[in-house]
C-alpha cells in the first residue's frame, strides 16, 4: 500500500492506516533527527514530530507529498530545539559576561564528536543527511528546507568540502 493511500485512509479516520504510516516512517524520522541531535534529544524531538504529524495530517492537501511534508516537520522540530537551546546558551553566556561563540559553531552537535557529520555546521549537515542518508532528490531537499534547488546544490558542495577537510585533519586520506 502506498503512502498516499495510507494518508487518505488516515485522513478519513482509519486508525490502522495511521498506525501503518507511523510504523513505516518511525525509523527514518528517528534516524534523521538522531543525525542532527544526540540520542536523548532525538527521542524527545521525534515524539514532537509525530505529535505534529497526527495533528496536521487532516490538513495535508497533497497526500502524495507525505515524505517531504514529514521531513519538513522533522526539520522544523530540530531547528526549533536548536534555536531554543542556542537562545538559552546565549542568555547564560550574556549573564556571565563571557564572550559568545561563533553562532554556526554553537549549533554544531557537540555530543557526537566521533561522528564526522556532527562537526559540520547545521545547514551543511542537514543537506548531507537529507540528500545522502535519507536518499532524497535535490528538489525534495529544497522543498523541505524551503530554499531553491541551486542553494541545495551549493550547500551540498560546501558540505562535501568541509567534510573532506575535517576528515583530512583527522588523518584520513581522500
Amino acid at each position: 500500500m502506498t503512502d498516499e493511500l495510507l494518508v487518505v485512509r488516515a485522513q478519513l479516520g482509519e486508525r490502522a492506516a495511521l498506525a501503518e504510516l507511523l510504523a513505516r516512517w518511525r525509523v527514518p524520522v528517528w534516524t534523521y533527527v538522531r543525525r542532527m541531535l544526540d540520542a536523548d534529544r532525538a527521542d524527545d524531538v521525534t515524539q514532537e514530530v509525530w505529535l505534529a504529524v497526527v495533528r496536521g495530517l487532516p490538513r495535508l492537501r497533497e497526500p502524495g507529498r507525505f515524505a517531504p511534508w514529514l521531513f519538513t516537520i522533522a526539520r522544523r522540530s530540530v531547528t526549533d530545539r536548536l534555536r531554543g537551546e542556542y537562545a538559552r546558551e546565549q542568555e547564560t553566556l550574556a549573564g556571565d559576561d563571557v564572550a559568545t561563540e561563533d553562532p554556526v559553531e554553537a549549533m554544531v552537535d557537540r555530543a557526537a564528536l566521533v561522528n564526522a557529520l556532527s562537526e559540520l555546521p547545521v545547514l551543511e549537515r542537514e543537506i548531507l543527511v537529507l540528500f545522502y542518508l535519507e536518499d532524497l532528490p535535490v528538489e525534495e531537499c529544497a522543498y523541505i528546507c524551503r530554499i531553491p534547488a541551486g542553494t541545495v546544490k551549493s550547500r551540498l558542495s560546501r558540505a562535501r568540502r568541509l567534510l573532506r577537510e575535517h576528515l583530512k585533519e583527522k588523518g584520513y586520506r581522500p
